[in-house]
């Protein structure tokens, strides 16, 4: 699962986390008409967002590791490429992590990355989908990371209940869902009409909609993450805000980010059945197209004001200790 980021639904955070598609497990195989993600595919997009948003993610790996110091297995539930999990590997020195995703070829870079870093005598892989929780994982967890890895479950609720199973008492759920958009440009771009990126997101959230109606066993839920975690049995312990701010001018590494989640966003565009989205025009279109021209002077490959900006957003439940039975009756 790749994660994603825009407005907590992008596929790219996590699978973690990218601009044309909700992030994070990443369910393969799952084809309706222009709501199909194909997280393999989008793999090296994957790996330059979480790793251009390590920052963030390390900062709540840290406050992760001050509400559960030392858990001895760690399970990042859609993992994707596994840029995270091998985070939460050197956050928690002591963890066997294992690295949960429905798409091989990101577990394959996951164990190859793990290898890289140093941690692979302590990390593993399952493939599994999430509809049901973690897979089969050897032991229960006592730290779950799920990454935008959720909202690609048609019943979100049924997941989240599968992943209490798999957490040992006392264990803690931490869940990446919501946030905000990621933003790259400034409101007047100079050329086109003002106010294109939030047309753009507007049409991706109606994309998110449908996408969510196109799972299979989709279940309508509000998504108020911390309710939901009351609701399948955990305390709701916690929730922050990690922001991602990468001001003007961008470093190559972000500045390729931007166009390659632009790109994707104007491919999605480009496949929808019924033309130009609502809230689009003819203009918008061909603003975004001088946006992508590496020759256009004006383009986020040359701009100066190209930015990157957006806020993730962690709620923790914590599973109840299992009571004792107390003493026999005499």
């Amino acid at each position: 699962m790749a994660q994603d980021h825009d407005h907590g639904h992008d596929p790219a955070h996590h699978r973690g986390a990218v601009a044309g598609a909700p992030a994070h497990q990443h369910v393969q195989g799952h084809t309706h008409g222009h709501t199909h993600v194909d997280f393999a595919e989008m793999l090296p997009l994957l790996v330059r967002e979480a790793e251009l948003f390590s920052p963030a993610y390390t900062e709540a790996a840290s406050w992760l590791r001050e509400q559960r110091p030392e858990p001895g297995m760690v399970v990042d539930a859609g993992s994707g490429p596994g840029v995270v999990s091998c985070l939460l590997a050197e956050t928690f020195p002591g963890a066997r992590v294992v690295a949960v995703d429905g798409a091989e070829p990101l577990l394959a870079e996951a164990r190859s990355r793990a290898e890289r870093l140093g941690v692979a005598d302590r990390f593993s892989t399952v493939e599994a989908e999430l509809q049901d929780g973690i897979g089969d994982v050897e032991y229960p967890a006592d730290l779950i990371w799920a990454s935008r890895s959720l909202h690609h479950v048609g019943d979100q609720r049924a997941a989240l209940a599968g992943f209490v199973r798999g957490l040992a008492p006392g264990g803690t759920l931490a869940l990446l869902e919501g946030g905000l958009p990621t933003r790259f440009l400034p409101r007047d771009i100079g050329i086109g009409r003002p106010g294109l990126q939030a047309r753009v997101d507007a049409v991706h959230e109606e994309w998110f909609t449908r996408m969510r109606e196109d799972l299979p066993g989709a279940v309508s839920e509000t998504e108020d993450w911390p309710a939901l975690l009351t609701a399948v049995g955990l305390r709701h312990a916690a929730t922050r805000t990690f922001l991602v701010d990468l001001p003007a001018p961008l470093s190559d590494e972000a500045r390729a980010f931007v166009v390659a989640s632009l790109a994707r966003r104007r491919d999605g565009l480009a496949r929808r059945r019924d033309g130009l989205a609502e809230g689009l025009t003819p203009e918008d279109v061909t603003t975004l197209d001088r946006l992508l021209d590496p020759d256009d002077k004006a383009s986020v490959h040359h701009r100066t004001d190209t930015f990157v900006l957006t806020a993730l957003t962690v709620h923790v439940g914590v599973k109840p200790e299992q009571r004792s039975a107390g003493p026999a009756p005499e």
